[in-house]
């Protein structure tokens, strides 16, 4: 299970929910972080997809990532798109998941942090939907 910080708040870019995601965005509400792993060998991809994108294979499973990785890398952002400008500065990072998958996604908070440093995914709820971001392990900090 992952933790999930609540904000009163519209998110302000839209989800992207197709049939492939759905089961993402439902597990991401739950507190779970979930994504879709080729199902004979077991390899996880995220974010998920219909098919492996190693092997073509179509027989595509739902695993339960443990939220757990390291900061391989981050940037603070001080020029942001229309919808994000009222949110500036803030900090996107690369996050490497204890399963080996890389994926990117917003440094939650103003902690400080390193490379190396170990993070784990949130879930963040808004009032429209729910997204995701990254932030250091042992913080309990909503921001």
């Amino acid at each position: 299970m992952i933790s999930i910080v609540d904000i009163p708040a519209r998110h302000p870019y839209p989800q992207r929910v197709t049939e492939t995601t759905k089961p993402f965005w439902d597990a991401l509400g739950e507190g779970r972080f979930i994504t879709t792993a080729n199902a004979t060998t077991g390899r996880p991809t995220f974010p998920p997809k219909p098919i492996d994108p190693h092997t073509w294979d179509q027989e595509i499973t739902w695993i339960e990532l443990t939220g757990r990785g390291t900061l391989y890398s981050f940037t603070t952002i001080h020029a942001a798109p229309d919808a994000f400008v009222d949110d500036v500065p803030y900090r996107v990072c690369v996050v490497d998941l204890d399963e080996g998958l890389r994926l990117a996604t917003r440094l939650w908070g103003d902690h400080d942090v390193r490379p190396d440093d170990r993070v784990e995914i949130i879930a963040v709820r808004y009032t429209d939907h729910i997204s995701y971001a990254a932030r250091p392990l042992h913080s309990n900090d909503p921001r």
